[in-house]
């Protein structure tokens, strides 16, 4: 325990050391984000400091496949990760087709459907399991996809992105450090260095950010928390562990992704319509919503735990508990937004 106490802070100070250094770097060189209709911030910052979570992440995975000559998932993870990274550092220097994009993060997925495997079953609780049989396939390439772009597309307020990463990677490392199905060593080491590394990062990237991550970090953690699930378990827990532990993501795309698809808007196209986005159009600080984003991925990863340890109360939490907060912060920034109209 003690000497991963050690990695983490190491890796959290490298990190933040780092992304000091890349910011000067990437100011020399002009690779700056814009603002646009999506954007919070009013004046041009340095973007693609995620390099340091995305090295750091690569390289302890390495070290761990070095130690312990686990190869297979370890290599997997390295090479399609960097796959990954690289797409999305090319969009951040100069803009990619979604169509190209798109194409590029399929082939990720078929390649870690290949070489790691797929969901055969999903659990949603009180109701029990579900088998996929051969729909896993396609829904696990939809899983993987998705969550890479839903990741990206929430990258939009300061420390939103990176808190969530910190959130998640301690969420990860809490449920594959328990003993039983959930018990993976590769998966460990994965959260501990994604929330290391993110830790360090925003010390850069919290409200008012000097440097955002930018697409080579957004999309890797994305594609990261998507398959971690994969990493950890076959069972049909799986699916669930890696939807609750991303739930305010996923919930937060997902649903705006739908709204926008009803009312015939272009989707993929810049907005400023998700519910981060509009809590902060409302008047709340990006910190305090970022932190709101961050408690409620830390609940989740307690909920989480409690499912491995099989509480009682935890299932009705997950199916009615989640769902209800989103309702509740929906409406409240629906409320305030309809406030704030009136009075001006």
């Amino acid at each position: 325990m003690t000497l991963k106490i050690v990695i983490f802070i190491s890796l959290s100070i490298i990190s933040y050391v780092g992304v000091y250094w890349l910011r000067h770097w990437l100011l020399q060189r002009q690779v700056m984000d814009h603002p646009n209709q999506r954007s919070s911030h009013s004046i041009p910052t340095p973007r693609g400091g995620g390099w340091l979570i995305v090295i750091l992440t690569l390289l302890t995975v390495l070290a761990f496949a070095i130690v312990t000559q686990k190869w297979h998932e370890s290599l997997v993870f390295v090479g399609v990760g960097t796959f990954i990274a690289l797409i999305g550092w090319r969009d951040d220097v100069s803009s990619l087709s979604a169509g190209f994009r798109f194409l590029m993060q399929g082939i990720a997925a078929l390649l870690v459907i290949i070489f790691i495997g797929y969901f055969h079953s999903v659990i949603i609780p009180v109701v029990g399991e579900i088998p996929f049989g051969f729909l896993g396939i396609p829904i696990t390439l939809l899983w993987i996809v998705g969550l890479t772009n839903a990741y990206n597309f929430m990258d939009g307020i300061d420390g939103i992105a990176g808190g969530i990463a910190l959130a998640g990677g301690l969420g990860w490392m809490i449920i594959s450090s328990i003993s039983g199905a959930f018990q993976n060593s590769a998966a460990f080491w994965v959260g501990l260095a994604i929330a290391a590394s993110s830790l360090g990062f925003l010390g850069h990237n919290w409200a008012p950010a000097k440097i955002f991550m930018g697409d080579v970090s957004s999309t890797f953690l994305g594609f990261s928390f998507a398959v971690l699930p994969l990493m950890s378990s076959a069972g049909g827990d799986a699916l669930l562990l890696g939807t609750i532990i991303m739930w305010t993501f996923i919930m937060d795309a997902g649903i705006t992704f739908l709204v926008r698809l009803y009312r015939r808007e272009k989707v993929f196209s810049a907005h400023r319509s998700h519910l981060y986005q509009r809590l902060v159009i409302d008047g709340h600080k990006p910190a305090t919503v970022s932190a709101l984003y961050i408690f409620l991925t830390l609940l989740a990863s307690f909920l989480a735990f409690g499912w491995i340890r099989g509480y009682a109360f935890i299932p009705a939490l997950i199916l009615f508990g989640l769902p209800l907060i989103w309702i509740l912060l929906s409406v409240y920034a629906a409320k305030k937004n309809r406030a704030d109209k009136s009075s001006s």
